[in-house]
């Protein structure tokens, strides 16, 4: 699903002498960014993937208990456009001299493999923001998307070169809200147990138990056979403290529905959204047989709070260029 639109920044000749005083004229302002649509203007990209989400489950519609643990192998599409322009995003200052942010804007879908149903559609920015004064702040990047649901996300990061990716494990286990070490483990999720509870294990052919522990896994086994020659890592996530760069803004916003109001048992969230972290790996490749290729991959956890408890919810992807 191409974006569809001819939009580009343009800003006055004053402001394009300030971009080259700040950024300088050959520098690019997209950064790394460049590496999800190349040299091009706009590039879209396909493959497939893995989704695993806990949900509310109000009046035992799904199985009998407050949640169901949905599973999904997926396909995804994922298009970026480019709409810097010549010149940027023009940002004011008023505590120091104007920023020109290099943008893209994208729009993912994603579709269940079993039956082609629709699981999520995102559109929204990516931007490069150059180091900045005050704040007293690196170049960061930035992805702002619009999720159906009711979630907003601005999630803040740094983009980095490295040899090769490196794929931390992804936990699927719940947590006591606030308290990420405080465990709460369900039989579904271990596949040899049968539960109403989980998605029918024959709309996910093929899904072990190892890769349902831990859906990194298939971003590793999508590289067996594969030389990573270089990568380009972008590395976000919506919180900012004091142990992140940056370390102020960005966030998730939720509708009233996703909040709530009030405590449990009567009151409290439907699926409040309280955090979202990613990351995304540009790969140089080389196959088995010594054909170069260009992939992406990426992981996203996602947390959901309901019923005291923050439940993961995971989707990674692997995509090449169309």
């Amino acid at each position: 699903m191409p974006i569809e639109t001819d939009f580009k920044y343009k800003v006055t000749t004053e402001q394009r002498t300030l971009l080259r005083a700040n950024t300088g004229a050959s520098q690019d302002l997209l950064g790394l960014l460049r590496g999800f649509i190349g040299e091009r203007d706009q590039l879209s990209w396909k493959g497939s993937g893995f989704n695993m989400i806990w949900r509310p489950n109000f009046g035992n519609t799904s199985g009998d208990k407050v949640f169901f643990l949905e599973l999904n192998l997926t396909d995804e599409t994922l298009d970026f456009k480019d709409v810097s322009g010549e010149t940027g995003i023009p940002n004011r200052g008023s505590l120091q001299s104007d920023i020109f942010l290099g943008g893209m804007t994208y729009l993912q879908t994603v579709n269940d493999s079993f039956d082609n149903g629709g699981l999520h559609i995102e559109p929204g920015l990516w931007v490069h923001v150059p180091k900045t004064e005050n704040p007293d702040e690196p170049a960061t990047i930035a992805r702002m998307g619009s999720i159906p649901h009711g979630t907003t996300i601005n999630l803040q990061g740094t983009a980095f070169s490295a040899q090769s990716p490196a794929f931390d494990a992804a936990s699927i286990t719940p947590f006591v809200i606030g308290d990420p070490g405080e465990l709460v483990h369900f039989d579904e999720e271990i596949l040899a147990i049968p539960s109403t509870s989980r998605t029918d294990l024959a709309r996910v052919p093929g899904l072990t138990q190892e890769q349902l522990t831990n859906p990194n896994l298939f971003l590793s086994q999508a590289l067996a056979g594969v030389t990573v020659k270089r990568t380009s890592v972008f590395q976000l996530t919506s919180q900012a403290d004091a142990n992140t760069v940056p370390d102020v803004g960005g966030g998730t916003a939720n509708i009233a529905f996703l909040v709530g109001k009030g405590t449990p048992p009567t009151g409290g969230s439907n699926a409040d959204v309280p955090t979202v972290t990613t990351t995304f790996w540009i790969e140089d490749c080389t196959d088995k047989d010594g054909n170069n290729f260009v992939q992406l991959q990426y992981t996203q956890l996602v947390l959901l709070n309901f019923d005291g408890l923050s439940w993961p919810h995971v989707t990674v992807g692997t995509l090449r260029p169309q």
